[in-house]
C-alpha cells in the first residue's frame, strides 16, 4: 500500500524546495539581481573598517582609495572560497565574506603603536590559527558558550561606539570637529537609517544603512562638503598589489589578534547555523561548520597579504537569506564576482573615500550599536543566574573600565599595556577562564552542536 504522505501533491509549489537547496541555480534573470542585493546589503560595512584604519595611520587620500579597493577585491575572493570551496575549505553555502569590525578594537591601538604592517602580520598569523581552529572545531566548541561569545560581541560594539561618534563630529583632528554642520549631517543620516529600516520592506529594509549613506552623501555634495579631486586622479582600472605595506610580527599584536580571532570564528559558526536553520530548514552539518571557519582563516590570511583587515562571514546577509528564503550559493557566487569587479576599479574606491566623515559617523552610530545589540541577543541564550551574572560583571568591568583609565595600561611592563588598553582582550580572557573554572556550567552549554539535543533528551526523561 502506498503511503500518501510520501507523494507530493500535484499542486504543490516546488519553488520553496528549490530555494532551500544550496546547490540549486535560479535563472540568471533572478540570480543576478539577488546577487547584487547581497552586495548592496554588505557594502557599507565592508568599506567602513579600511576607512577607519586609514584615519588612524594617517593615510593619504590615494592610500585610502587603495585600501577600499583591496577590501572589495579580497571580499569577493573570500566569498568565492566560501561558496565554491577548495577541498575541505569552504562551507559551500551562500555566505558573503567582508572586512570584519570584530578586529577593530584591537587593530586600532596596535596600528597606532606599531603601524599597519604589524596589524597585517598579526592578522596573517591569526588566519592560519583559525584554519587550525576549523579543523579541530568539533572538539573545542564547548569552550565558547553563549555567555562568553555574547560578552565579547557586546564589548566590540561598545568599544566602537566612540569611533562612530568621533566620525559623526567630523573626524578627530579635523578643523571643524563637532561643528553644527557635521553633527546635523550625521543626525540626518541616522534619522534616514532608522526611518528606512522601520518603514521599508524586503531589500529596502535590509539596505537601510546604504540608503542612509547615499542620502547623507547627496546632502553633503549639495552643501559643498565633498572634494572630488582625488577621485579624478584615481585610475580607472588597476590590479590590487600584494604586500604593499609589508608585514611585521610583534608578539603583542599576534596575541591580541589571535584572541579575537577565536570569538569571530564563533560568530561565523552562528551565521552558518542561522543560514541552514532559517533558510534551508535544517541544522548545519559538521563539514559545513568546519569548512566555513577554515575559509574564514584562509580569507583572513589572504586579506593580510593584500593589505586589508581580516575577513569574516557577514551577519546582515544571513538576515537577507532568511528574509528571501533563497539559499542558493550560486546567487552569492555572482555577488562575489561583482565584488571582485568593483575591486578592480579604483574610481569606485575614490567615490567612497570622498564621503565626509560625518556621513560615515551617522551610519556608524547605528552599525556599532547593532553589534552591541547582537551581543545582548547572544547572552540571552544562556540562563542569567548568579554564575552568568558574575562572569558578565567581571568581564564588562575590565572591558569598559580599562580603556577609561589609561594610567593602568601605561604602568604595565613592555608591550603588555597595549593588550590592556583595548579592554577587549582582558575581558575575553576573563570570560573564557571564569566560564571554564566556575562550577555549575549548564549542561546545554558544554557540548557543541549536539548539546541542545542531549539537554532536551535529559529533560524529557526527567
Amino acid at each position: 500500500m502506498t503511503d500518501s504522505r510520501s507523494t507530493p501533491h500535484p499542486q504543490q509549489n516546488p519553488t520553496r524546495t528549490i530555494n532551500q537547496d544550496p546547490d540549486a541555480m535560479p535563472p540568471l534573470s533572478k540570480a543576478i539581481p539577488l546577487g547584487l542585493q547581497h552586495i548592496m546589503a554588505m557594502f557599507a560595512g565592508n568599506v567602513t573598517p579600511p576607512i577607519i584604519i586609514a584615519g588612524v595611520i594617517g593615510a593619504s587620500a590615494g592610500e585610502q582609495i587603495f585600501l577600499i579597493q583591496v577590501a572589495l577585491f579580497v571580499a569577493g575572493i573570500a566569498t568565492l572560497i566560501q561558496t565554491l570551496g577548495i577541498g575541505p575549505v569552504g562551507a559551500r553555502l551562500p555566505i558573503v565574506q567582508g572586512t570584519s569590525f570584530g578586529f577593530l578594537p584591537v587593530a586600532l591601538p596596535l596600528a597606532k603603536a606599531f603601524g599597519l604592517p604589524a596589524v597585517l602580520g598579526a592578522s596573517f598569523v591569526a588566519g592560519l590559527m583559525q584554519i587550525v581552529l576549523g579543523a579541530f572545531l568539533k572538539k573545542i566548541r564547548h569552550w565558547f558558550s553563549p555567555v562568553v561569545t555574547g560578552i565579547v560581541v557586546l564589548l566590540i560594539g561598545i568599544t566602537l561606539m566612540p569611533v562612530g561618534l568621533n566620525y559623526a563630529a567630523g573626524g578627530v583632528g579635523s578643523a571643524d570637529f563637532a561643528s553644527p554642520t557635521n553633527l546635523l549631517l550625521a543626525l540626518f543620516v541616522l534619522v534616514v537609517c532608522i526611518a528606512v529600516h522601520q518603514l521599508g520592506r524586503g531589500f529596502v529594509k535590509a539596505s537601510s544603512i546604504l540608503f542612509g549613506l547615499l542620502a547623507g552623501y547627496l546632502v553633503a555634495i549639495a552643501l559643498g562638503m565633498v572634494d572630488f579631486t582625488n577621485l579624478r586622479e584615481a585610475a580607472w582600472f588597476a590590479v590590487p598589489r600584494p604586500l604593499e605595506y609589508g608585514m611585521e610580527f610583534p608578539l603583542t599584536a599576534i596575541v591580541g589578534m589571535a584572541l579575537i580571532m577565536f570569538v569571530v570564528g564563533l560568530e561565523t559558526i552562528g551565521n552558518i547555523s542561522a543560514i541552514t536553520a532559517g533558510g534551508a530548514g535544517r541544522a548545519a552539518k559538521d563539514r559545513e561548520l568546519s569548512g566555513g571557519v577554515m575559509a574564514d582563516g584562509v580569507a583572513t590570511s589572504f586579506a593580510a597579504i593584500f593589505n586589508t583587515l581580516p575577513n569574516t562571514a557577514y551577519a546582515q546577509n544571513v538576515g537577507l537569506i532568511t528574509l528571501t528564503g533563497v539559499v542558493s550559493r550560486h546567487v552569492v557566487t555572482i555577488g562575489g564576482l561583482l565584488l571582485i569587479a568593483m575591486g578592480l576599479f579604483p574610481k569606485l574606491g575614490g567615490l567612497v573615500a570622498a564621503m565626509p566623515h560625518a556621513v560615515l559617523g551617522g551610519a556608524g552610530i547605528v552599525m556599532f550599536g547593532m553589534i552591541a545589540s547582537a551581543g545582548l541577543k547572544i547572552i540571552q541564550e544562556c540562563e542569567l543566574n548568579q554564575r552568568a551574572m558574575l562572569i558578565i560583571a567581571v568581564s564588562l568591568s575590565l572591558g569598559i573600565g580599562l580603556p577609561a583609565v589609561e594610567a593602568i595600561s601605561e604602568t604595565m611592563p613592555g608591550q603588555a599595556g597595549l593588550l590592556l588598553k583595548s579592554g577587549l582582550v582582558p575581558a575575553a580572557v576573563a570570560a573564557l577562564l571564569l566560564d571554564a573554572l566556575l562550577p555549575g556550567k549548564p549542561h546545554r552549554q558544554r557540548g557543541g552542536e549536539d548539546a541542545p539535543d542531549e539537554a532536551s533528551k535529559a529533560d524529557a526523561e526527567a
